[in-house]
């Protein structure tokens, strides 16, 4: 065995060197040599000399199209086998060309990215490519971006309350075709609440004054006002509108705050029900929770609210009261209640004229004419999330039921002190 190994690669080595170089040299000779045919992939296109005031749907700035084209290319393998879509870019000359015309892509458009790689040497031909280039109009529009409901949770301890302003505009250049779609259906933004961390908003309540600890504004940073376009732009789009300065997301404190007034109770009584159910045949029965007082009856323990503020309460003071619906029984075990703002208008215009009077902070920086619908925006989003808190940090629940002759209010999870035995 070694005898033979030692005549295979030892006997006439020289003779066996020669052959293996000339064997290398004719595969390399042949495979420079080898004509191939390759189809390139998602080669960029770009159009230049357009007219100033025209520009083609999907192109970019940079004058890039957003569709991308592959190519029949015929060339040596060993240069072919190299080149891909990010090596090549197609130019396409718009000089003195109609507003619609068939571009034909050829060798001669081929332009190359990588300074290595020399196409003109590797590539012998192009299949021929027709293209159909249409121009458009180039204009300028502002397009009217919706600010939306917030995704996410508020961080712990704090409660969203509203975002304004709600709409904006954004000013964007590109095809008249594409812009007029973007205007007739707008563009939404939408902020996500999981970005804002509970220390920068206990940072912002710290900075304030005191009697105004209840609200707090997070102003939205710079970075997240911008619109993503693909098809006019490769970048976010600055939302460019003078209101968005102003931009913010409201928050409110979820301490507990007594409401610091005995809550008036009153039954309605539906006309559809008055033949047996009325206030002749039912009355609201007294107890540990419902109190009498100079005839009205009111409700007889601390109450307490969440997610509103101090202004808030004190603003509809002696003009809120639960309000407790009748029906019988066949329709409803458990009668319904809610809480009810008498003339909620007049609050609102009391709750405005007050903050705007104290110069708040919060409101400081908007513009003047667009402060009360901010103002507004802000008292009722309070009156929508209203709701009756017990000590123990639980939303009032209530037991009304029909009793003989009376209505029974008792409550279901509020710590009323034992009765004495």
């Amino acid at each position: 065995m070694k005898t033979f190994l030692t005549r295979l690669l030892v006997d006439h080595w020289h003779r066996k060197l020669i052959s293996l170089i000339l064997a290398i040299i004719i595969w390399l000779m042949v495979n420079h040599s080898m004509t191939v045919t390759k189809v390139v992939q998602n080669i960029p296109v770009r159009v230049t000399n357009l007219p100033p005031e025209k520009t083609i749907e999907g192109m970019q700035v940079n004058g890039i199209l957003n569709k991308r084209v592959s190519l029949t290319m015929s060339g040596n393998k060993s240069g072919l086998d190299e080149i891909t879509g990010k090596d090549l870019e197609v130019v396409i000359d718009a000089s003195g060309k109609s507003n619609e015309w068939i571009a034909t892509i050829t060798k001669k458009n081929l332009v190359s990215l990588n300074p290595e790689l020399d196409a003109s040497k590797m590539i012998a031909k192009v299949a021929p490519f027709e293209m159909i280039i249409r121009q458009s109009n180039l204009v300028t529009e502002k397009i009217p971006v919706l600010i939306t409901q917030p995704i996410g949770e508020a961080p712990k301890g704090y409660q969203f309350l509203d975002v304004w302003p709600y709409q904006l505009s954004v000013t964007v250049n590109g095809p008249e075709e594409a812009v007029k779609r973007l205007k007739s259906r707008g563009l939404k933004l939408t902020f996500n609440l999981n970005d804002i961390s509970r220390a920068e908003l206990d940072t912002l309540q710290a900075s304030k004054r005191q009697g105004q600890v209840d609200e707090i504004s997070y102003f939205v940073p710079n970075s997240w006002k911008k619109i993503s376009l693909p098809l006019l732009s490769e970048t976010p789009i600055e939302i460019d509108d003078l209101q968005a300065k102003a931009l913010r997301l409201d928050f409110s404190r979820q301490d507990l705050l007594p409401i610091g007034f005995s809550l008036p109770v009153t039954v309605f009584f539906p006309p559809k029900y008055s033949n047996t159910i009325n206030p002749e045949t039912y009355t609201l029965a007294t107890n540990d929770f419902i109190m009498k007082k100079n005839g009205i009856k009111l409700v007889n323990v601390p109450l307490y609210a969440q997610g509103v503020s101090r202004l808030f309460l004190e603003t509809v003071k002696d003009m809120v009261q639960m309000v407790v619906i009748a029906c019988p029984k066949s329709e409803r075990e458990t009668l319904l209640w809610n809480a009810q703002f008498m003339y909620p208008h007049e609050l609102e215009d009391r709750y405005v004229a007050k903050v705007m009077s104290e110069s708040n902070d919060e409101v400081r920086d908007v513009q003047p004419h667009l402060r009360e619908d901010y103002l507004r925006n802000r008292f009722r989003s309070y009156m929508n999330r209203f709701r009756l808190y017990t000590p123990n940090n639980k939303k009032l629940s209530l037991k009304i039921e029909l009793q003989a002759n009376v209505i029974s209010i008792a409550p279901q999870n509020y710590p009323m002190p034992q009765n004495s035995q």
